[in-house]
C-alpha cells in the first residue's frame, strides 16, 4: 500500500527522538527544575543527559536506539532506491563511494548516541563525553558527505528543484550544528557558561530532529515510483517484440510481466480487453497472413 513507504523511516526516527527529549525535559520541570549532582556548582539548567540519568535511563536507552536504527535504515534505503532507479540515480562511482562514506558515518554517529545513552554521567563520564564526540563528529561527517553527494546530483538533475532544496537544508545544517558544537564544546569548560552549554546542547539535539525530517523529503519521491519497470527490463522485452514481429512468430518462452509492464513494452496489447479480463485480440501479421481465394 501507499503509506507503507521508506520514507517512514525518518519520520518514525525523528518522532522518537522528539518524543524522547520532550519527555527529559518536561520530567525536569515537573520535578522543579532540581539541580541534580553531576551538575557543576553554579548551573541550574540541566544537560539531557543530566536527566536522563535520574531515573529515565531505560527511556533514554531506547529512545537512542530506536531513532538511531530507524536513520540508518533511511540512509540505507536512499542509497538503495537510487540502486534501484526508484530515486534518480547516481552519476558515477564517486557519488557512489560519497553515499556509502554517508552510510557509514551515520553508523558511527547512531553508535556514538546509542553508548553514550547507556554509559551516564554519574557512573562513566569519561567515556559519556567521548561518545558524545562520536556521535556529534559521525553526523556531521555523514552530512557532509551526502551533501557533496547531493550537490553532484542536483547539478546532473537540474529539472528535480527538490534535489538542490534538500542540499540547502543539509547545508544548514551542517553550518549550524558545527557552530553550536564548537560553542558548546568551548562553553561547557567553563563554570560561569554551563548554563548556555546546556541551553546550545538542548538546541542541538532538537536541530538534529529537523534534520532527520528533511530525509522524508528524501525519500517521498520513491512512491509515485513503487510500481516501476526496470529500464533493463523494458528494453529486453521491447527487444524481443520486436524481434518476434519481424520473424513472424513469437517466442515460447517470454518473461513474465506483469499488467503495467506489458502495456509499458507492448504497443499492440488491448488495453480495454486487459483491463476487462480478456486475453487481447491476436494482432495482423503481414509475414504470415494469406488471403484464401474465394470459391
Amino acid at each position: 500500500m501507499w503509506y507503507i513507504s521508506y520514507w517512514l523511516l525518518p519520520l518514525v526516527a525523528a518522532c522518537v527522538w522528539l518524543a524522547t527529549l520532550i519527555v527529559l525535559l518536561v520530567r525536569w520541570k515537573i520535578d522543579g527544575s532540581p539541580v541534580y549532582a553531576t551538575m557543576e556548582p553554579g548551573q541550574s539548567i540541566a544537560y539531557i543527559s543530566d536527566i536522563a540519568a535520574q531515573g529515565l535511563k531505560p527511556l533514554f536507552v531506547a529512545g537512542c536506539a530506536v531513532s538511531s536504527v530507524f536513520f540508518v535504515l533511511a540512509f540505507i534505503s536512499e542509497r538503495w532506491l537510487r540502486h534501484s532507479y526508484r530515486l534518480v540515480p547516481n552519476k558515477g562511482i564517486y557519488d557512489k563511494i560519497l553515499s556509502l562514506l554517508s552510510i557509514l558515518f551515520a553508523m558511527a554517529g547512531a553508535a556514538g548516541l546509542i553508548l553514550l545513552a547507556h554509559f551516564d554521567t554519574v557512573e562513566h563520564s569519561r567515556l559519556h563525553g567521548g561518545f558524545l564526540t562520536m556521535f556529534i563528529g559521525g553526523y556531521l561527517l555523514s552530512a557532509i558527505f551526502i551533501c557533496l553527494a547531493y550537490l553532484r546530483l542536483g547539478i546532473h538533475y537540474k529539472e528535480h528543484k527538490i534535489i538542490f532544496a534538500s542540499f540547502l537544508v543539509k547545508v544548514f545544517f551542517i553550518v549550524i550544528e558545527l557552530a553550536l558544537a564548537i560553542a558548546y564544546g568551548v562553553l561547557g569548560k567553563k563554570r560561569r557558561t554551563r548554563d548556555t552549554a546546556a541551553i546550545i546542547e538542548w538546541v542541538i539535539a532538537f536541530i538534529f530532529a529537523l534534520y532527520v525530517l528533511s530525509f522524508v523529503v528524501d525519500l517521498f519521491p520513491a512512491v509515485k515510483s513503487k510500481h516501476h519497470i526496470p529500464q533493463g527490463e523494458r528494453s529486453q522485452a521491447m527487444a524481443q517484440t520486436s524481434s518476434s514481429l519481424e520473424s513472424g512468430s513469437y517466442p515460447s518462452t517470454q518473461p513474465t510481466l506483469n499488467n503495467e509492464a506489458q502495456m509499458a513494452t507492448d504497443p499492440m496489447v488491448d488495453v480495454g480487453a486487459t483491463y476487462r479480463g480478456r486475453m487481447p485480440a491476436a494482432t495482423y501479421n503481414p509475414h504470415t497472413y494469406r488471403q484464401t481465394p474465394l470459391s
